[in-house]
């Protein structure tokens, strides 16, 4: 099958669509291919056009909720302007998706080139912009500039590990996770600091942390939660740092640094907050639990003594079902998503577990369990 170039790309075909049933993305495609055979001829075949590279590969953004499936259909194309809008004209005929009926309406044929322009002078203004207010430098931001470049000159190795020119004489260090971390310290005048310099904690960092007052500064994110657990596991670290949700100590502004530095808190209060975490034992049976739930898409529901109250369809799993109330851990056969975080938040379920989780959620009291973790 040819494939279609972006840089061939002359108009983009996107209808909306809804199917009285559960569809997939396949069946849709099919519905597209299938329903459109014959119908404009051989010279416009949607197969045929792949094919050749005439017309790209189609898009399929889907959901189901409530037995109704809806979604968007996105076919992009090479063909001139009138053959464009025969094909989006003959998607609008199809009335069956899979085994249901369904219904088409297009939203839109966009001229990609018209769009390409609009964004060239969009972002050629931002250019100009850019170079009027940069093209002359003032005197303090060149002096900036010189400190900043001393600052990060002075990093050294201390005991083969990314550190700034006082880890040495400093009864204080504060332990960051990367050299690009350092970086960012002494850029900003903090000189006391070391990397752990990988995900393995290096045996310098547990000696360290025994015989000065150690803070460590981690990321604001899931990987800084694992390394916390990790050093307290192994190190005597004194005080705990984090960087605001979602960043990175590497890309923290100056306030941004010092606020989370202030903020620091002794290493028994974090050490609280990471009791919440699920013992092994549990883990282990619920990893069980979870294998044998693969096909079910299910939702298997726990008490607080971690004992199977009950089993339902996930498309059951909302806030009206009282089987879920006062749950303490659900098990689903299926992604996390945000659907289900909201809806276990809900209801107040301290843990949520399921295949993986489909990105970073904000949550105050749900604790969120992929496999992954479950055997970690």
């Amino acid at each position: 099958m040819a494939k279609l170039a972006q840089s061939t790309i002359k108009y983009l075909i996107e209808a909306k669509f809804s199917a009285d049933g559960a569809v997939e993305k396949p069946d849709v495609i099919g519905a597209v291919f299938g329903q459109t055979e014959g119908l404009l001829g051989q010279d416009l075949d949607l197969r045929e056009l792949q094919k050749t590279g005439r017309i790209g590969r189609i898009e399929v953004e889907l959901k189901s909720q409530k037995g109704k499936t809806r979604g968007k259909i996105t076919i992009p194309s090479s063909l001139d302007a009138a053959e464009t809008s025969l094909i989006a004209a003959a998607v609008e005929t199809i009335e069956r998706i899979g085994p249901c009926d369904s219904y088409i309406k297009l939203v839109s044929v966009k001229d990609i080139r018209s769009v390409k322009r609009d964004y060239v002078v969009s972002r050629a203004k931002r250019i100009l912009k850019k170079l009027i207010e940069e093209e002359i430098p003032n005197t303090i931001e060149i002096t900036d500039k010189i400190k900043e470049s001393v600052r990060t000159a002075e990093i050294i190795k201390y005991k083969g590990l990314p550190a700034g020119p006082d880890v040495s004489e400093s009864d204080e260090l504060i332990i960051v996770e990367g050299r690009a971390d350092v970086i960012n310290l002494l850029r900003n005048g903090v000189k006391n600091v070391i990397a752990m310099g990988g995900a393995t904690i290096p045996h310098t960092i547990v000696d360290i942390s025994k015989e000065k007052i150690t803070t460590v500064f981690l990321d604001g994110d899931r990987g800084g939660d694992l390394i916390l657990k990790e050093l307290m596991q192994i190190t005597s670290i004194d005080y705990v740092a984090r960087a605001p949700e979602g960043k990175e100590v590497e890309e923290l502004t100056k306030k941004e640094l010092f606020k989370s530095l202030r903020e620091k808190v002794p290493v028994d209060s974090s050490k609280e907050k990471t009791e919440k975490d699920l013992d092994k034992k549990t883990k282990k049976k619920l990893d069980k639990v979870l294998d044998k739930m693969v096909g079910t898409r299910a939702a298997y529901i726990f008490d607080e003594n971690v004992k199977l109250k009950s089993k339902i369809p996930l498309k059951q799993f909302n806030e009206k079902n009282d089987k879920i109330k006062n749950a303490e851990i659900v098990l689903v056969d299926s992604k996390i998503d945000e659907d289900l975080v909201n809806i276990a938040e809900e209801r107040s379920i301290k843990y949520l577990i399921g295949k993986e989780v489909s990105k970073e959620f904000k949550t105050k009291t749900l604790r969120l369990y992929s496999k992954e973790d479950l055997a970690s």
